[in-house]
């Protein structure tokens, strides 16, 4: 796991339990791209975990009209609130326009999830003022420190 700090001095620094800790209590909106209604899906299960720890969850999927009785949008511009945290269920290659669209929208943090890692894309959005975790489940992260929210 890789976590890109905003105007930084360094490039990269290993998360520590206290800066993810600090995102998961401060930041309670999450835009998933690319959640699938699928059940047997890994974004499905991990968002209906967030769910249930009471995050307010939006689906970014062009393929999906409702998941987990939220209602789904095609991209993160079309979403109408304000978006925390874009977590991310897309291939490595997919990864540089969601990026583009977390800055557009002002997301705070970009979370791609465990196996997704895109550097170009981390230092564009961690240059445009966003923190960057790479290769990291948000569910796995949230369960190890779940006991200091």
């Amino acid at each position: 796991m890789r976590i890109h700090l905003p105007e930084s001095a360094n490039d990269f620094a290993r998360p520590s339990a206290d800066a993810i800790l600090e995102l998961l209590i401060n930041y309670k909106t999450i835009a998933v791209v690319g959640l699938s209604s699928n059940p047997m899906r890994p974004s499905f299960g991990v968002t209906e975990y967030l769910q249930e720890m009471g995050y307010r969850i939006i689906p970014v999927n062009p393929n999906e009209t409702e998941v987990l009785g939220e209602k789904s949008y095609a991209r993160l511009e079309d979403v109408p609130e304000r978006v925390d945290i874009v977590n991310v269920f897309r291939r490595t290659e997919e990864v540089p326009p969601v990026v583009e669209s977390a800055i557009r929208v002002g997301a705070k943090v970009v979370w791609m999830q465990s196996g997704i890692a895109n550097e170009e894309a981390a230092e564009k959005a961690r240059t445009a003022g966003l923190t960057v975790i790479e290769d990291a489940c948000i569910l796995v992260e949230h369960r190890r420190i779940r006991r200091n929210l």
